[in-house]
């Protein structure tokens, strides 16, 4: 009877170990509706000019993006437009300023998943290694859009002399390496924009890049944006298939020990005819920002947003 009880009880355990391991994954891997018609993000953010390379708080009360509007210290600059709640409409831009813009270009702004860094694109000036390198900068307060302190470049794990631009960071907590997936043209590549991913090494530096296979092809694939959780990426890409001239696509995978799924095109519900890029998922995985020059814009790239609910 003891024995039988001890099976029993072991049968039990497992079962309810199998229940625990199919609701963190389930817990892990929500399932979503389709996306929603994009909607423009209106003049008060966009102008007549290029407003393209969006990025969203994790309180998503500020969208960061780079414009070429007057005003500006650059030919590219990333300016923040903030709003008091969620429900409220956007503020007018305002320009980062000369701690982040300088005389050169900066553009593609993305957030660590606490907001104590940011990681955007720098075309030339002092310490640069070539073309668009990837830079960063850290803050003690995550609510302040401009407590940014001086950028530093990510160095030659990262950078090189060909054009590396369009970083994501990702936490890694599972694996406890944090990873940084970036797009480049380096020559080892497909000869054009590939996906890469590099490593933090212990001292804070970054290793030397691998290219991810499952995501890059002899097309341009940029501007990789990976879900905090690691199971999403979205990217744009000319290749074929599309919709448009560049459309957003996405890749999935079921854990972060998976390699990534074929990548997927978010469709015509999403893209357009014209140009649509940089897409950045927003912290509450719902929300998905990116540029575009579809018609009805305010100028050459405007910026947009598309939602979508939990299933």
């Amino acid at each position: 009877m003891s024995e039988f009880r001890v099976t029993v009880r072991v049968v039990l355990l497992v079962a309810v170990a199998v229940m625990l391991i199919a609701s963190s994954n389930a817990v892990a891997s929500p399932k979503f509706s389709e996306w929603s018609t994009p909607t423009n993000l209106g003049p008060i953010v966009n102008s007549a000019f290029v407003d393209a390379g969006p990025a969203i708080s994790k309180d998503g009360l500020s969208v960061y993006f780079n414009s070429v509007r007057p005003g500006g210290l650059g030919l590219f600059d990333i300016w923040v437009s903030q709003r008091a709640t969620q429900d409220d409409p956007w503020g007018p831009p305002v320009n980062l300023g000369p701690t982040i813009n300088t005389g050169f270009t900066e553009a593609v702004p993305a957030f660590s998943r606490d907001g104590h860094w940011m990681f955007f694109n720098r075309l030339g000036g002092p310490g640069s290694l070539g073309g668009f390198d990837v830079w960063v900068s850290y803050r003690e307060h995550v609510h302040d859009d401009f407590a940014w302190e001086t950028a530093v470049n990510l160095g030659p794990g990262v950078n090189s002399a060909s054009n590396d631009a369009g970083a994501s960071y990702f936490e890694n907590d599972e694996l406890g390496v944090p990873l940084l997936y970036y797009g480049s043209d380096r020559p080892v590549g497909l000869l054009v924009y590939d996906i890469y991913v590099s490593a933090q090494l212990p001292d804070g530096s970054w290793g030397a890049p691998e290219l991810v296979t499952e995501l890059s092809t002899s097309a341009s694939d940029q501007r990789p944006s990976i879900r905090f959780d690691g199971l999403e990426m979205f990217f744009f890409s000319n290749r074929p298939g599309g919709v448009g001239q560049e459309d957003v696509w996405i890749s999935t995978r079921d854990s972060t020990s998976d390699p990534w799924t074929t990548p997927v095109n978010l469709g015509a519900g999403v893209n357009s005819p014209q140009d649509d890029r940089q897409a950045y998922i927003a912290s509450d995985r719902k929300t998905l920002f990116f540029a575009s020059t579809r018609p009805g814009g305010f100028g050459a790239f405007d910026l947009y947003m598309t939602t979508r609910a939990r299933a």
